[in-house]
């Protein structure tokens, strides 16, 4: 087994527990939106009844089955729970048999972390300015069949994991790890307990994060937390490409699923942190060979809390291909003004490309461009909210860039099928802004 990072060590984690009360004013550096706010005076369009949601259909050509593991690492402890070893949920995205039909398509989440996603600790309302309680977050809608048996293939699919954003669950990425499931590939989408807005493991246990909501002030400690908080996700992606090797053969995946993973072609991408963790994991570990960071910082803040702390991938760049997607946020935009992108440009030698969605904001890139405008219609989410999230650019076509480049690389640097969609500026798409 490969040696993967410790995470935090005991000094580390005392650090971090200080500084929990300040420690997301630097969430801003890592490109999360700020708290949105929720006006007391938003009705709520109906009172009897929760708002739903749908997700974007997939553009492939096959259905999607979709299950979950719980991942158990015995050679760590959990930095934020010493008592216990490290354990993650995954789940993985793939080709099917069977499409989905009527009611029975997988549940966003389960229910107990949806309720506490849409209530007033979680990252639905802290992220995304959802009102509390208001939306039924286990019932959006998805385009997957739970545990539905795995389309048997010619050869091994290519893998792509992907790292939600800091606080957010990985049910976030739901609709691009559907999607890109739809064009053949097999995706792994990695929870981190404990920093994640919740996580539900199958005994029930219902673990949710110690870190508070977006704040906007600066502090001490942000700087060694937000550096811890990336040690330990580095290192949960490690482990999971660890079990991918032992899943193929250990019978914990059904045949026809555990055969299809190709391991020498593996991708990752991730929004926000998850962005910044994508292309710290390749950095550290070779087995990743193509990635994509959805408007992610690739700095921290310093030690004192303030200036700029540049990550060793931006230091040192990349060898294999990476792709930039960011969004017209504060401190966002192109490489030219972000002083992680900045150095990462600079200094990677792989192929690389960076694209910006105009019109957008932070939360384009992940599920918030398709279900917050619908939420917003059934009065779940207040309007300045759905604004601050996702921007001004048309949701249906945010939806389909976003999809149309993430696949456009993999294809690209996993498969050898050029669309030559990320050649330049496309006509396709005037929303993409091709940064030079």
């Amino acid at each position: 087994m490969r040696e993967r990072g410790r995470g935090l060590d005991a000094r580390g984690l005392r650090t971090v527990r200080r500084g929990v009360a300040v420690a997301l004013a630097a969430t801003t550096v890592l490109g999360v939106a700020g708290t949105a706010a929720v006006p007391a005076s938003a009705a709520p369009a109906v009172a009897d009844r929760l708002a739903l949601a749908a997700l974007a259909k997939p553009t492939g050509p096959y259905p999607v089955g979709t299950t979950a593991l719980r991942l158990a690492d015995p050679g760590r402890r959990d930095p934020w729970e010493p008592d216990r070893v490290r354990e993650v949920m995954i789940s993985l995205w793939y080709p099917a048999t069977r499409p989905v039909y009527g009611n029975d398509h997988a549940r966003y989440m389960a229910e107990s972390a949806a309720r506490h996603f849409g209530g007033p600790d979680g990252a639905g309302v802290l992220n995304n300015g959802a009102e509390p309680g208001r939306t039924d977050w286990s019932r959006v809608r998805t385009h997957a069949r739970q545990d539905a048996p795995a389309l048997p293939a010619v050869g091994p699919r290519p893998v792509v994991l992907y790292s939600a954003g800091l606080g957010d669950p990985r049910s976030w990425g739901t609709g691009l790890a559907e999607d890109l499931a739809s064009r053949g590939y097999v995706v792994v989408t990695v929870d981190h307990p404990h920093e994640a807005s919740e996580v539900a493991f199958p005994d029930g246990r219902l673990v949710t994060s110690v870190l508070p909501g977006p704040v906007g002030r600066p502090g001490p400690n942000n700087g060694a937390l937000l550096r811890g908080v990336m040690a330990v996700r580095v290192a949960d992606i490690r482990f999971v490409l660890d079990e991918l090797a032992a899943l193929r053969t250990d019978g914990r995946l059904p045949g026809p699923l555990a055969g299809s993973l190709d391991l020498g072609r593996i991708g990752m991408a991730g929004h926000c942190a998850g962005g910044f963790t994508a292309a710290q994991a390749m950095h550290d570990d070779p087995r990743i060979r193509a990635g994509v960071n959805l408007d992610g910082q690739l700095h921290l803040p310093g030690p004192d809390g303030t200036g700029v702390h540049l990550s060793s991938v931006a230091e040192n760049g990349l060898d294999r291909p990476f792709l930039l997607m960011g969004t017209e946020s504060p401190d966002s935009g192109g490489y030219a003004g972000r002083p992680g992108w900045a150095a990462f440009w600079r200094n990677t030698r792989g192929w690389k490309a960076d694209v910006t969605l105009l019109g957008s904001r932070h939360g384009s890139y992940t599920d918030a461009q398709a279900l917050l405008p619908q939420l917003a219609r059934q009065g779940a989410v207040p309007e300045e909210a759905v604004r601050g999230g996702i921007g001004e650019v048309r949701p249906d076509r945010a939806v389909l860039a976003t999809r149309a480049y993430v696949a456009s690389f993999f294809d690209r640097q996993l498969r050898g099928h050029d669309d030559h969609l990320l050649d330049g500026p496309s006509r396709r798409f005037p929303e993409m802004r091709f940064e030079r």
